[in-house]
């Protein structure tokens, strides 16, 4: 059977943030955010290394990108129509899948002032029952894309937070109808792929910024199974993984794609998924890219294999 290449970047938070824009739509949280990337942000996520990452997984040509929330940094109306233009200038909607984060949906706003701005890129190839939508985000969630042998799901755990909090909420709907998909695209021989935000087992983030329902997320996982689960918020490489009855889930995690330096996290990278039927099992050959600051280039730095 063939090989399936996928790209997997997270957490752009593309700058910079439009001028004023705190402002014009004034939200406190949205406010303090502004601020805080003025004063802070703003130094460690750079525009041109999320170009330098772009134009790097353009080179390799992968068969599909997951693409895994926080586009944006304050949910402003304005930075939701340039992150439209950047993921045009990337790549054709068919080519790559996105999943909102935390800082896409930062406050609470009308759909058709921000993530309506990327929806074909949250668009499924087939009818899911009891997918879920809201005022905040109308595209249903999960939804699936098959590509040959692969089925990439997209689950959102993006939901309006307090002021310091960032956590995440998939829901029962999303969870049930995770379940059912899970169980049917392994019976279908499809090689399943969730993407998803936030790190979707408990303990894998600080209780601020976790998934609020991790432990029935880990449940479904272990009942159902996946090849890989893949996601960011954290900004550091992570590599996990569970035993579920059908395999061992592979659970991968990516640094912020436009981060060129930090005291806490690595700079920005990106992971190539190799994925391909051997001996019957999913074999997956990972490939990290990171950016060096020195030369400003993007390089491979490691590479292993997983086995489901």
């Amino acid at each position: 059977m063939s090989e399936f290449s996928l790209a997997h970047l997270s957490d752009l938070h593309l700058g910079p943030l439009p001028a004023g824009s705190a402002r014009r739509h004034f939200a406190l949280k949205r406010t303090i955010g502004a601020i805080n990337w003025r004063l802070n942000r703003h130094r460690v996520h750079s525009p041109a290394v999320a170009a330098a990452i772009a134009a790097d997984i353009v080179a390799a040509a992968p068969d599909h990108v997951a693409l895994t929330g926080d586009i944006v940094n304050v949910a402003a109306h304005d930075e939701f129509t340039a992150a439209a233009a950047w993921l045009e200038a990337f790549g054709e909607p068919s080519w790559v899948s996105f999943v909102p984060g935390n800082h896409d949906t930062y406050v609470r706003m009308d759909w058709k002032h921000g993530l309506a701005h990327l929806a074909p890129y949250m668009q499924g190839d087939m009818k899911v029952a009891k997918a879920q939508s809201s005022p905040q985000i109308a595209a249903p969630f999960p939804y699936v894309r098959l590509r040959r042998n692969v089925a990439l799901i997209g689950v959102s755990t993006a939901v309006p937070q307090p002021l310091h909090r960032a956590a995440g909420l998939l829901g029962p709907t999303q969870t049930e109808a995770l379940a059912f998909l899970l169980r049917d695209l392994r019976e279908r021989g499809y090689a399943r792929v969730v993407m998803i935000h936030h790190p979707p087992l408990p303990g894998l983030a600080k209780p601020r910024k976790a998934l609020l329902d991790a432990v029935a997320l880990r449940d479904v996982l272990e009942a159902h199974g996946a090849e890989l689960v893949l996601h960011g918020h954290n900004h550091e490489h992570m590599l996990n993984s569970l035993n579920s009855r059908f395999g061992t889930v592979h659970v991968l995690g990516v640094p912020s794609a436009s981060l060129i330096r930090s005291a806490h996290h690595p700079v920005a990278a990106w992971n190539l998924y190799r994925i391909q039927r051997q001996g019957g099992k999913w074999l997956t050959e990972v490939t990290v890219r990171c950016f060096d600051p020195v030369t400003r280039q993007v390089a491979h730095s490691t590479e292993f294999v997983l086995s489901s």
